[in-house]
Formats: C-alpha cells, sequence, structure tokens
C-alpha cells in the first residue's frame, strides 16, 4: 500500500493534475455558495468537456467539485440561513445562531477544521477499507434501508429543541411532502394537483430555499427585534480572534471524530450520502450531549458533527463505486458516466487494471482537502464582511440568488413559485413556533423509505415479517424501538423520582 500511495502522489503531483485538483476544488466551494445549482448539475455540464483529458485527470477535477461543494455550503448556511448545498441545511440550526451573536467566523473557522480532519480520516478509510466495506454495502438490501430509514426517522423526537409532539407533527409533514410525485412502484400520479412540475416530486432545494432563505427573510421583515440583532452582530477583524480558540477546538474534537465516522460509514450505503449522516450526526450529538438545550442556539458542536460527517460520507461514497461498479448517489453516477466516457468500467477489477487512476484519486483527495482548508481559512475575514451589511440592502439579494437558484435548477419558472409557496410557510412555521428541521429530515428519508419498504413487501409476498427474519434489519428496528421508548422511561423514571422525594 505504501508503494501505492507513493506512486499515487507522483500522479497527483504533477503540475497538470495539481492543477485540475485546484480548479475542481476552487470551482466546487464557488458552486456549493451558490443555493440551487449544486456538484450534480456542474459535473453534468463539465462532463463532455474531460473527454479530451485523460480520465485521471478528469476524475481528479470532477472529485474536486464533488467534495468542495461541501466546504461552500457552509459558507451562505452560516451567514445567511441559506443552504449552498442540501448536506449543509443542518448547519444553519447552530451556525447561523452563532453568526448572530458575532461568532460566524468561528463556525466557519470550526468547519473548515472539521471538513479537513474528517475529509482526510475519509480518505485514509477508503485507501485502507475500501474492499471489505464494500462487501458489508452489498448485505444491505430492502429490508435493512427499510429498518435503516425507519431509525432515521426516530431521529425527528431529537432534532427539534421545542415540543416533541410539535416535532412529530412536522416529521409527519414531511413524510406527506415526499409522496408528491410519480408513485416508484406504480408510477401513478400523486398529490400533484394537475401541476406538471410537481410530477417528479418537490425539488429539495427548492423547498429548503423557501424555508430557511425566503422564510427568515418575512420573518425579518416582520420583526424589528431581530433585524436589529442581526444588524449588532459585529465580529473581530483580527483572523486570530475570528477562529475558534483551544478550548472551544477542544469540545469539538469528540463531535468531529464521531462525526467523521458516523459519516464515513453512512456514505458507503447507496442512497446514504452526505445529507442523511449530517442530519443524524447533528441528533446523535444532541442526544449525548450533558446540554441538548444548548443546541439551535449556537453550540459550536452543532456546526461540527454534521460539518464533519458531510464530508467524512463524500469519501465513503466512492467505495462501491471503485470496488463494485455501484454509484451511491446522483454525483457517483456522473463520475461513473465520466468513466465509462473513457472505457474504462469502475468495479473490482479497477486496481488490476487501472491502478494510476484508482491511486492518482486517492491522493488527490488528500491534496484536495489541504488546497480546501488554505482556501477557506484566509477568507474567513472576508467571509464574516458580510455580517456587517445591513439587512434591510441584503435581504432584496437573497431573495435575487433565491430566485435565480431555483429557476436554474430545471429553467422553470413554476419552480420559483413553489419556492415562494415554501417561503410563506416557512415564516408562518416560525411565528408559530414549529422547528422545520424534524421536516426536512423526513422529507429527505420519505421517498427512500417508502421505496424500499414497498420492495421488501413485495419480496415477501406481503408477509411484514421479512422485517424481523433478516438480523441487519431486526437489530436496526430494535435500536429504533429503543429510541422512541427511550422519552418515556427518562419521564417515567422522573416521575418515580419525584414521588420518592415528596413522600
Amino acid at each position: 500500500m505504501i508503494d501505492n500511495l507513493i506512486s499515487g502522489f507522483a500522479i497527483s503531483l504533477s503540475f497538470s493534475n495539481l492543477l485540475v485538483c485546484l480548479l475542481g476544488c476552487t470551482l466546487g466551494t464557488i458552486i456549493g455558495v451558490l443555493p440551487g445549482l449544486g456538484p450534480a448539475a456542474t459535473i453534468s455540464i463539465l462532463l463532455m468537456l474531460t473527454y479530451k483529458m485523460n480520465l485521471t485527470s478528469a476524475i481528479i477535477m470532477l472529485s474536486g467539485i464533488y467534495y468542495g461543494a461541501q466546504y461552500g455550503g457552509t459558507i451562505t448556511s452560516v451567514l445567511f440561513r441559506l443552504p449552498g448545498e442540501a448536506s449543509t441545511v443542518v448547519t444553519i440550526f447552530d451556525g447561523y445562531q452563532m453568526a448572530l451573536q458575532g461568532r460566524g467566523g468561528k463556525a466557519l473557522g470550526i468547519a473548515a477544521y472539521g471538513s479537513f480532519f474528517a475529509g482526510t480520516l475519509g480518505t485514509i478509510a477508503l485507501s485502507i477499507l475500501a474492499p471489505p466495506l464494500a462487501k458489508v454495502a452489498i448485505m444491505f438490501g430492502p429490508p435493512e434501508y427499510s429498518a435503516l430509514m425507519c431509525l432515521g426517522l426516530t431521529l425527528v423526537i431529537y432534532l427539534g429543541s421545542g415540543s416533541v409532539v410539535k416535532g412529530v407533527i412536522m416529521g409527519a409533514v414531511g413524510l406527506a411532502l415526499s409522496t408528491i410525485g410519480m408513485d416508484p412502484v406504480t408510477a401513478f400520479e400523486r398529490f400533484n394537483f394537475g401541476c406538471q412540475t410537481l410530477m417528479e416530486g418537490v425539488n429539495m432545494a427548492v423547498l429548503a430555499m423557501g424555508l430557511f432563505g425566503i422564510g427568515e427573510i418575512l420573518y425579518m421583515a416582520g420583526s424589528p427585534e431581530s433585524r436589529s440583532q442581526r444588524d449588532a452582530a459585529k465580529c473581530p477583524t483580527k483572523l486570530r480572534e475570528l477562529l475558534p480558540d483551544k478550548k472551544e477546538i477542544k469540545a469539538s474534537a469528540g463531535a468531529i471524530g464521531r462525526g467523521s465516522i458516523l459519516g464515513f460509514f453512512l456514505g458507503i450505503l447507496p442512497g446514504g450520502g452526505a445529507t442523511i449522516a449530517s442530519f443524524v450526526s447533528y441528533a446523535f450529538e444532541k442526544r449525548i450531549s450533558r446540554h441538548p438545550e444548548t443546541f439551535g442556539k449556537g453550540e459550536i458542536v452543532g456546526v461540527a458533527a454534521p460539518e464533519s460527517a458531510n464530508n467524512a460520507a463524500v469519501s465513503g461514497c466512492f467505495i462501491p463505486l471503485l470496488t463494485l461498479g455501484i454509484p451511491a448517489n446522483v454525483v457517483m453516477a456522473l463520475l461513473m458516466g465520466a468513466f465509462i466516457l473513457h472505457g474504462v468500467i469502475p468495479g473490482p477489477f479497477i486496481l488490476e487494471k487501472h491502478p494510476d487512476v484508482f491511486w492518482g484519486l486517492i491522493t488527490s483527495m488528500y491534496i484536495g482537502n489541504v488546497i480546501l482548508l488554505i482556501l477557506n481559512i484566509p477568507f474567513i475575514r472576508l467571509f464574516v464582511k458580510f455580517m456587517e451589511v445591513p439587512y434591510a440592502l441584503l435581504s432584496p439579494m437573497i431573495i435575487v440568488i433565491c430566485t435565480i437558484g431555483a429557476y436554474s435548477l430545471n429553467y422553470n419558472p413554476v419552480e420559483v413559485s413553489i419556492m415562494f409557496i415554501f417561503g410563506i410557510a416557512g415564516y408562518l412555521l416560525k411565528k408559530l413556533d414549529y422547528e422545520v428541521a424534524p421536516l426536512m429530515l423526513a422529507f429527505v428519508l420519505g421517498e427512500l423509505f417508502e421505496k424500499s419498504v414497498r420492495q421488501s413487501l413485495i419480496l415477501s409476498r406481503g408477509s411484514p415479517l421479512i422485517f424481523l427474519s433478516r438480523p441487519i434489519s431486526a437489530i436496526l428496528l430494535g435500536i429504533a424501538l429503543v429510541m422512541i421508548l427511550s422519552p418515556l422511561f427518562a419521564f417515567l423514571i422522573k416521575r418515580s423520582r419525584k414521588g420518592t422525594e415528596s413522600r
């Protein structure tokens, strides 16, 4: 392996490959900042342009766009409450609150540190564990995915900081929204109200920009106190004071490590990806925290954990593609297209037939993470300057960015209208003290959950026992049941203690 890594670095450190890695990381960061565009759309546009490049350079550049976008999406999530990427939605919950408290630089700094550590750890794990972990991923069939998604849906209990009942209601709304569009099995139209655009379902970017971006602007417009709090937020001017101190880094170290591990393993599973990994990591940290009430109010761990998870998940996504030839998500499917375009089929024989491509890509990811850290840290001082722009001037810019982002998805003005409808919904939910975090999680998981459950029931000819007859599925459902009942047990224990004390 050491010999392979040395030869890989010799390939990735060549001038041409170093240049395309820098180009990919820079372009990915810019794409991540722009809501709606995303790495999938960018890679699909650039795919044919890579035909004249050699395969190694093409894959290095396209991969750099993918993991670079995870860094870029953090900037708008923290500063504007506007998710540049679906995987950075969770960063909004505490990152934006930190920005309002004049700690936006610390949020961006811990995100950069966590992303660098997670990306590097994920790449190391990819180098060492790719073949055995790919075999584990194959063991997941529809029943296992159903149980995993069910476990994920139990996290709605822990995502909200308010009423559990309200969190469950928002989770149900998210599941309902995920059913809009064509039935995944029968292809019948469902709940699209005769709208052609909704036949493919609600686009997640449109939903996120509406609920968070437009919803926040409407809320600020009707809340002078919130506007004054935001305009009063002043960040330090010195870079040393902007970045997290030793105490904050130490407090976040465990969350970064746990987020990296969770994100990597969830990234391996097709359909998992960075978005689910970030939600799971955030909910897990809140669950084990001694002070869960601080989450959603500017807790630095609430930024470190999901940012580490989404970057580690990107490394995990490459395992099924490179070892089995199975794309884990849309971006991996596009990268598979790049391989095929150059006459190479990714899979079990890529290490034997094309070791230069495999190890060149792996080592370029080490280099890419260093490049992204160098690109992001010095510019934090510039980014936080946006917090000094009066919201009265900034809000029209955000509306324009959201509108362009929604329109650029499919060049469809109807999606812009849908975004504004969700913006009004986001405003009303915030006024009524309903949190949208459980809604977003349920929406992300809903489609895959429904599809896997129905596939499982087709395999078992309608028998639900299939979920209990398979060991992995049964274990995951057992964990989900414990998580659902744990708040009830905690309540009963607390009540019994009060009864004992009163006696």
